[in-house]
């Protein structure tokens, strides 16, 4: 199954992040391509969600369970939708200097072998634009920080 992995060093906290990417009912305020989000169910430790994704006149709707080990880790599972799978984790840990280290990792599947291959290479453009308004709706919720983000090979 291909898949993209990717780490970053922010000026934010643990919880700051964590808090971001579990709002999953705000996705459609600043992801782009994602069109609406709904929250079936949401407690300390679990969420399932529908997020409906287009572009101009395509949409698809996906189902995930998101586990939720606050402010460590949050695991995205796929439940239905147009792929075969789709499954990601973040990860959050503190550093020494203030700010946070993330490591991001999705895998997916398309159930056409070939669309996958055509598709899978505009996935990792797509991710990256994805990373980046996380990033810059940290900004916005909680402030231009002193450290500036960067990529960790």
């Amino acid at each position: 199954m291909p898949g993209i992995r990717e780490t970053r060093r922010l000026p934010y906290s643990c919880e700051e992040m964590f808090d971001l990417v579990a709002d999953v009912g705000r996705y459609s305020e600043f992801l782009p391509w994602v069109v609406a989000t709904r929250v079936r169910s949401n407690s300390e430790t679990e969420m399932v969600a529908d997020m409906l994704v287009g572009f101009k006149a395509l949409r698809e709707k996906f189902t995930s369970k998101v586990i939720k080990e606050r402010p460590k880790r949050i695991e995205v599972m796929y439940v239905d939708g147009p792929l075969k799978d789709l499954d990601n984790i973040w990860e959050f840990a503190a550093l020494p200097d203030g700010g946070c280290e993330v490591h991001f990792c999705v895998d997916f599947a398309f159930r056409n072998i070939m669309f996958e291959a055509l598709a899978g290479q505009y996935f990792d453009r797509a991710f990256r634009k994805m990373v980046a308004a996380f990033e810059t709706r940290a900004e916005e919720l909680y402030g231009k920080r002193s450290s500036s983000a960067q990529s960790v090979a």
